[in-house]
């Protein structure tokens, strides 16, 4: 019994100035403990007339008081509250004062902080709030074992104060503990018999964290000398409740009990309890979430303090959850609206009720890392401190990047809604009324439809509300529906004033365009701190992505995937490793290859591989390859939005997959040829979803290598011009033999010699069929307009007809020489004409058809002038009719195919809004 009556009072006295429950109180309230609502009861009693009024001082008896040391010989002067820049404020989190050491870390920084006075508020230990609340849980439930769960969180603080306490100090700490835990077990066994604990006593109780870790610190600091006392800011700290399950401090009053406190406890360091307060009725409360952030900022503007800084566990705000943006940085300033705003959208800053407090005084807040020191942390501030920063930065305008999820666009509309008073109050008291939350509205000017997101979880009571509202003008055809969208989220950009600088918008959403992302609603304060977009749940994070790509990564940042690190396939990644650094430097791209794909198995890198080391690490990590695997590895699981694959194989399986890839986002970039010169059908289909998306197809090495002349023929087309006839020697192996068939060497002399140059491919009947040259001329015939399929494409062989059958290349090759007097026939005559052979592919774009064949021509021809593995093309079109254009060049080996790809790489880069 007395020990319920010890806690009862405890409970009542809320302030020094303030007496006891009588002890009558006590029986007849115990008495009623096995009522259904005893605790209620209590509550209601502490309400009435239980406190003496202002001005009589009762009894110090409480812990509470037990630490206040006033000095009788304090001048009356150095009692008064002094205000201003010598107060700093800090606050630290419970994961600051987790343990022991982190105490002592704590004290360490407030005995290095140089400012003259210190105001330091304090949370509970690490879980200890988490364990207060298990109490009340298991009272409630009438489980005893909250018993045992009290008795650890004795024994948590007892440990810790035995770790950083001694001597007096310690048993001091010790004694008001235990007296604490013994009003605390009584009180939690009336709950237990009670069986319910109102919100008042819950406070209560899961305040006392606070209390003990505000006693422990200030006690280390005391015991290196320095003049400190510890405050209970239920003495101090008045709010009222709110019925949004929010507190409204009352600062009036608030500062006059600071003041009365001062003048009783004068000193230089103050050591605070931070989420805890009391109601003007002086019954306990809490400031509910992130309650010490809040404590700490009403006490900054209590002092008018110089600065707050609330220490936590990261280095300062970042530009987005690093959680989903591995690439986001720490931001030096924050204007106070826009930690406002990024607190509302869910980043983990602030509360946005902590920045009211301190942004009417203009007191700054800084974020700082408890176990980074050198990290200088974040500043919210006025934001006149990034004037002189440079303007035409769009990152300046643009800080950060916020998302919540888990909600549901609700749309309501219907011709009815137009220019009707009313509606919208109609649809939003609805709401109101089965207490959702709306998180954000957008209504179109004209008034059909109005959309809102609220949390999902509430979405079908506000539809079932919404249906009931507005059965008559559903059924009547007033309001034509209302529609549920599942599995949204929300993603918000904040910064100052960006809605009125041009070009932020536009940023904004291509980068989600590029990125594939479609965008449910929009809305856009005109206060211009945020522009708030709704998306796809699943689109989310790589929206995410893709905006803060934008703004803060490089301009342009591409995840690759290589497919075939073959010949051509490793001198590109050899091409990549040696100009990386300089396109990222001196261009702003920044290509990163996140994958190598090879028939057997791959490579996969969550940050980006080492070229230089590609082959040993696939060695040392590689795994069995996957394409589905790869392609999700790549385009799915890291922070970069722009996702290429980079097919460098010549497979027609490969190729099958484009369409796939494109749709989902992905751009691709290939010399392979089987693509745009296969099925009429599906190149078609190919080419339409490349035009009707913001996803990029890059083909220009599968015709003649590293030369343009795919994006020549595509700019004669778009700047108007008509294509006649196209001709060329595509073929840097045919131009290769046919340059060396002469002075009476035999064919299979020079054919053998280009094999061992590397010029052919490991069969040359590959080459000399043709068919290599006719994809060409398909692909351009196709570019041109004609549908043509590669069976229209008449082809003259070079494999003599017997060895078309040859079971090896070998065999071919051995056998090859018997057929050289036929060849040497077709060189003589064109020797004795004055002509040259040359193996052409030609597009007849005015007749509607193609073909691939041997022909003669002038040795003053420019087809005539070839050396080496050279190709040429002519394009003979309505500006140039007279005199061909001419493309000529380098059109086979590994060095300038892998130069042809890694060009369109870079023009990818350009599209994607690279510097041209």
């Amino acid at each position: 019994m007395a020990s319920f009556s010890a806690a009862v009072a405890q409970f009542s006295r809320v302030s020094p100035s303030h007496t006891s429950l009588h002890s009558h109180s006590h029986g007849t309230l115990f008495q009623s403990q096995c009522r259904p609502f005893f605790l209620s009861r209590t509550s209601h009693s502490l309400r009435k007339g239980l406190t003496l009024p202002r001005g009589r001082e009762a009894p110090s008896t409480s812990v509470r008081a037990s630490f206040t040391d006033v000095s009788s010989n304090v001048s009356l002067e150095e009692k008064q509250l002094p205000k201003g820049e010598t107060w700093s404020v800090h606050k630290f989190g419970g994961t600051c004062v987790g343990t022991s050491q982190r105490i002592k870390n704590v004290a360490d920084i407030i005995l290095k902080d140089d400012s003259e006075r210190k105001l330091v508020v304090v949370s509970a230990m690490s879980k200890v709030t988490d364990m207060m609340y298990d109490l009340i849980h298991k009272a409630q439930s009438r489980d005893e074992s909250y018993t045992a769960a009290l008795n650890a969180v004795l024994e948590k603080h007892s440990a810790t104060a035995h770790d950083i306490l001694d001597g007096d100090n310690l048993a001091t700490f010790l004694s008001k503990l235990h007296h604490d835990i013994s009003n605390l077990k009584a009180m939690l066994r009336a709950i237990y018999i009670a069986g319910h604990a109102t919100e008042s006593f819950t406070d209560f109780v899961v305040g006392h964290g606070e209390l003990w870790s505000a006693q422990m610190l200030s006690l280390v600091i005391r015991k290196n000398g320095t003049d400190c006392k510890w405050m209970d800011t239920r003495d101090v700290l008045i709010v009222n409740p709110t019925g949004s399950n929010q507190v409204d401090p009352d600062y009036l009053e608030s500062e006059q009990r600071l003041e009365k406190w001062y003048s009783l406890n004068p000193c230089k360091v103050i050591i605070a309890t931070g989420f805890i307060a009391s109601t003007p009725q002086n019954i306990p409360t809490t400031l509910k979430r992130d309650g010490s952030d809040f404590s700490a900022a009403i006490m900054g503007a209590l002092f008018k303090a110089r600065q707050v800084t609330i220490w936590t566990d990261v280095d300062g705000v970042y530009s987005a959850d690093p959680r989903k943006v591995s690439e986001a940085v720490i931001l030096k300033t924050l204007s106070y609206q826009e930690a406002w705003e990024m607190s509302y959208f869910g980043a983990n800053v602030l509360h946005p009720r902590t920045i009211i407090p301190v942004m009417r005084y203009g007191i700054p807040i800084m974020i700082r890392n408890i176990f980074n020191l050198s990290a200088p942390g974040t500043k919210i501030c006025h934001p006149s401190v990034n004037d002189h920063e440079d303007s035409q930065n769009l990152q300046n305008f643009v800080k950060g990047f916020a998302t919540i999820d888990n909600l549901a666009l609700v749309n309501v509309e219907g011709t009815g809604m137009a220019g009707v008073p009313g509606t919208a109050s109609a649809i939003f008291g609805a709401v109101k009324d089965v207490g959702a939350n709306v998180i954000m509205i957008s209504q179109a000017s004209s008034e059909h439809s109005v959309c809102f997101a609220v949390p999902e979880k509430e979405v079908k009571a506000v539809a079932e509300a919404l249906q009931s509202r507005f059965r008559q003008a559903l059924d009547n055809g007033r309001l034509s529906q209302v529609a549920v969208i599942p599995n949204c989220s929300i993603l918000a950009a904040v910064g100052q004033k960006m809605a009125s600088t041009p070009g932020v918008s536009a940023s904004l959403f291509n980068a989600l365009a590029k990125a594939n992302i479609n965008v449910r609603a929009i809305a856009q304060g005109c206060s211009e701190y945020n522009i708030t977009v709704v998306v796809k749940r699943e689109d989310c994070i790589k929206a995410l992505r893709a905006v803060h790509s934008r703004f803060y990564l490089s301009r342009t940042t591409i995840a690759m995937g290589i497919i075939g690190p073959g010949l051509i396939g490793s001198t590109l990644l050899e091409q990549l490793r040696d100009q990386a650094s300089t396109l990222k430097e001196e261009f702003n791209i920044d290509l990163r290859v996140m994958g190598i794909l090879g028939s057997k198995s791959m490579l996969l890198s969550d940050v980006g591989i080492d070229l230089a080391r590609w082959r040993e690490l696939r060695e040392e990590r590689g795994e069995v390859a996957n394409m589905e695997k790869f392609v999700q590895h790549v385009h799915g699981n890291h922070f970069i939005p722009n996702t290429a694959l980079v097919d460098c194989t010549a497979d027609s399986v490969i190729a099958g997959y484009y369409y796939d890839w494109l749709r989902k986002g992905i751009h691709v970039v290939t010399p392979n040829k089987k693509a745009n010169s296969g099925p009429l059908d599906q190149y078609l289909k190919l080419r339409a979803l490349q035009r009707q998306s913001y996803t990029h197809y890059f083909y220009e090495a599968t015709v003649g290598a590293g030369l343009p002349i795919v994006s020549t023929l595509r700019g004669l087309l778009e700047t108007g011009d008509k294509i006649l006839q196209i001709e060329g020697i595509f073929s840097g192996t045919l131009s290769y033999i046919f340059n060396n068939f002469k002075d009476g060497r035999a064919f299979s002399e020079v054919v053998s010699e280009a094999k061992e140059a590397g010029y052919t491919e490991p069969d040359p009947r590959d080459d000399l069929s043709g068919t290599d040259v006719a994809r060409k001329v398909i692909i351009l015939a196709r570019e041109s307009g004609l549908k043509l399929e590669l069976s229209n494409i008449p082809v003259e062989s070079l494999v003599p007809e017997p060895l078309r059958a040859c079971a090896s290349a070998q065999e071919f090759m051995q056998e090859l020489p018997k057929f050289d007097q036929e060849f040497t026939k077709k060189q003589e005559d064109a020797e004795n004409a004055g002509e040259v052979l040359r193996y052409v592919g030609v597009v007849d774009v005015t007749n509607k058809k193609g073909v691939v064949e041997l022909r003669r021509y002038k040795k003053d021809h420019p087809f005539a002038q070839l050396s080496g593995s050279d190709n040429i093309i002519a394009f003979t079109t309505r500006r140039y009719k007279d005199q061909p254009l001419i493309v000529r060049g380098p059109g086979a080996g590994a060095q300038v195919t892998a130069g042809g790809i890694f060009s369109d790489i870079l023009r990818l880069a350009s599209y994607l809004g690279a510097p041209s």
